[in-house]
């Protein structure tokens, strides 16, 4: 009996997962989009110590096992991050509600790529070697064409005329990617939704605000988990980047070998002297990263964790090093169930005024040297 598979949602992931497992010949049901309807059957379900993550997660898996669901992917983890425990508490807390729920967890390979097919091998049951690389390359290709079209976003978005246009014309272009079944049909896509967002009137001499947004991955993925924190910002005129995209985390974590040897940001070098060594989840990374920022000449960062993670808490307090020593202010933004939209719009608002007078400043000062 074909087993009727579900994940987590996590941004644009779904588009990529979706293709991955349907290549493999397997049923796939997208969980929908989070809702506060998501988070209160989660939060409902969920120990009150757990991240915002987990409770989206259990929300997430109750919705999907309404729609047919009864099997559910996870990716695991190690180290001193609660993540890596995940799976198994899931499975137990859904159990506990009388959910059936199979969990095929794979865990991130230490060995590289082959490791990684092995394991997806072993997840998906009797699929060919060759169904399961090509589900794999399609999956991967498609997190990849989603994460250039979602850098461009980026870009006009602070900067077109009529707000929200880009984000249409994206959003409109996720469920033909997802369906897309080859390469060939993936870049015919993608060039079409190219064209359209190179066409979308707007600013090009603007001198908009650069922030890097840095944190915990999901949190940083899933709009819904930091109340939609990119378009508030593109919207208020500031471009943002941030520290990770999902297909440079599979190519850095699952995919050792590169398939279409692409080269991640390898942020953790930039981390010393301020931190050198793993402290679980993206912490390093989240510091390396600012450095980083700092480095380009970003005028801010903001970084962006759900409450309680423990690796976000010490980049957190070594922040207010890389601020002073690399001269780039940081804004600090933690999410739960209880955090409010209107006070973080204030908050964002008020970091946005700050760097603006940070950048005058530094005008005028450029301008009163040059003087004779």
């Amino acid at each position: 009996m074909t087993i009727k598979i579900t994940f987590p949602h996590m941004g644009t992931m779904w588009v990529a997962v979706k293709g991955m497992l349907e290549y493999m010949g397997l049923d796939v049901i997208v969980p929908p989009p989070p809702t506060k309807k998501t988070l209160s059957l989660g939060v409902q379900h969920s120990p009150e110590f757990a991240c915002l993550p987990l409770k989206i997660n259990i929300g997430n898996f109750i919705e999907a096992k309404n729609l047919g669901a009864d099997t559910f992917l996870m990716i695991g983890g190690s180290g001193p991050c609660r993540f890596g425990l995940y799976a198994q508490l899931e499975k137990e807390i859904l159990a506990d509600l009388g959910f059936d729920y199979n969990s095929l967890i794979i865990e991130p390979p230490d060995t590289g790529y082959w490791q990684f097919i092995r394991r997806v091998k072993k997840t998906v049951g009797p699929v060919s070697w060759w169904k399961i690389i090509q589900g794999i390359r399609l999956g991967y290709k498609k997190a990849i064409i989603v994460d250039h079209l979602e850098k461009l976003v980026q870009e006009i978005r602070p900067r077109e005329e009529v707000k929200g246009t880009a984000d249409k014309i994206f959003q409109n272009a996720l469920p033909m990617i997802a369906e897309t079944q080859n390469l060939y049909e993936i870049e015919e896509v993608f060039g079409l939704t190219r064209e359209k967002l190179l066409h979308i009137p707007r600013d090009k001499q603007a001198d908009v605000l650069k922030i890097g947004l840095v944190g915990e991955i999901y949190t940083l993925l899933e709009p819904f988990a930091s109340m939609e924190i990119e378009k508030k910002l593109g919207y208020l005129g500031v471009y943002v980047q941030r520290s990770l995209y999902l297909s440079e985390w599979i190519n850095d974590h699952l995919l050792s070998l590169r398939l279409f040897k692409a080269k991640g940001k390898n942020y953790r070098g930039y981390a010393s002297p301020f931190l050198n060594h793993f402290v679980g989840g993206h912490g390093l990374e989240s510091i390396g990263a600012g450095v980083a920022f700092a480095k380009q000449g970003y005028d801010g960062i903001v970084q962006v964790a759900p409450l309680t993670c423990m690796p976000e808490i010490v980049a957190h307090n070594i922040f207010p090093q890389v601020s002073e020593k690399c001269g780039i202010p940081v804004l600090n933004i933690y999410v739960d169930e209880q955090t409010g939209e209107a006070g973080l719009e204030t908050r964002l608002e008020a970091f946005i005024e700050l760097l603006e007078a940070k950048r005058r400043t530094l005008t005028t000062q450029k301008q009163y040297v040059t003087i004779p």
